[in-house]
């Protein structure tokens, strides 16, 4: 497949940014085609793209119970209700954590972009926290995710600097609330009643150190954890663009949205000649989703 076909495919153009996004997408082509190094700056669009959709079909299969119950439409939505207990918030989390990070995005659209990049120099900065990037296999060392993991959680308060790996208490939880686990990793609603929306309290999670309850490693206020891991990345991509402060590098966001101008924030602070030295193609709104929501 060519890459006009591939871009038109699997990651859908938005006409507003760009009149022409025929002659934009060509310019794309000799960008990448020309340039030895690429920074991908990715937004919640590029998952939306991959089919990771948080309203319609998708979000009714897995939470339309909870969409009865509280009045709510899409996930995102969801995140934010103030469920009545501890056991019914993580049986809603349980679910949003096992479908939108430990499922495969039902299109192959990272992996296909991870092909693209496979002669280049590249690194990625992500506002997306669905580990996308690592399922399709992108070099882990080359990879900052900015706003949190869906797969980790740390402290509420929080009274220290470590994330916890919650794969296998998500598979409990998922569990114990009826649905199952297909030989794909799919998680499939029971077929003959309707699913729990509870989890039992000895599933929840309480901080090992001072025993309140855990939470998302998600940045939505001044409690996120910056853990070890997050700081290392932070270092290698701050390394990744002084090493390429001169010479052809192409800047391309994928997906972004008033809320998560990924690129935007990377140069922000930077000196603005460092900047004039490169040469930069930077494409950044021609593949650009709808704005969203939310940094995921």
């Amino acid at each position: 497949m060519s890459l006009k076909n591939w871009i038109e495919k699997y990651i859908p153009v938005s006409s507003a940014p760009a009149k022409n996004p025929h002659e934009e997408i060509l310019k794309l082509r000799a960008a990448l085609r020309d340039c030895p190094t690429v920074v991908v700056g990715a937004g919640a669009g590029l998952s939306a793209a991959a089919g990771f959709d948080y309203s319609g079909e998708r979000f009714r299969k897995y939470f339309g119970d909870f969409a009865a119950r509280c009045g709510f439409s899409d996930m995102y939505s969801g995140g934010f209700y103030r469920y009545e207990t501890l056991e019914e918030q993580w049986a809603f989390w349980s679910r949003f954590i096992y479908v939108n990070r430990y499922m495969d995005a039902p299109r192959p659209t990272y992996r296909r972009l991870r092909a693209l990049l496979r002669e280049k120099d590249y690194f990625v900065v992500t506002t997306n926290v669905d580990h996308c990037f690592q399922k399709a296999r992108f070099d882990k060392e080359r990879l900052f995710y900015t706003q949190g993991d869906y797969g980790l959680w740390q402290c509420s308060t929080p009274c220290h600097k470590l994330t916890y790996d919650n794969r296998e208490t998500v598979r409990r939880m998922v569990l114990a609330q009826g649905f199952a686990i297909d030989a794909d990793g799919r998680l499939e609603p029971p077929s003959h009643e309707k699913p729990k929306m509870r989890v039992p309290s000895k599933l929840i999670q309480l901080c090992p150190k001072c025993g309140k309850p855990m939470t998302m490693n998600l940045r939505s206020d001044g409690a996120f954890v910056e853990d070890e891991g997050w700081r290392a990345a932070s270092r290698r991509y701050e390394e990744f663009l002084k090493k390429h402060e001169t010479g052809k590098v192409l800047y391309l966001e994928l997906g972004v949205g008033s809320n998560t101008l990924v690129m935007c924030a990377s140069f922000a602070g930077r000196p603005k000649n460092s900047r004039k030295r490169q040469q930069i193609s930077a494409i950044s709104h021609i593949l650009q989703q709808k704005p969203e929501r939310r940094c995921a």
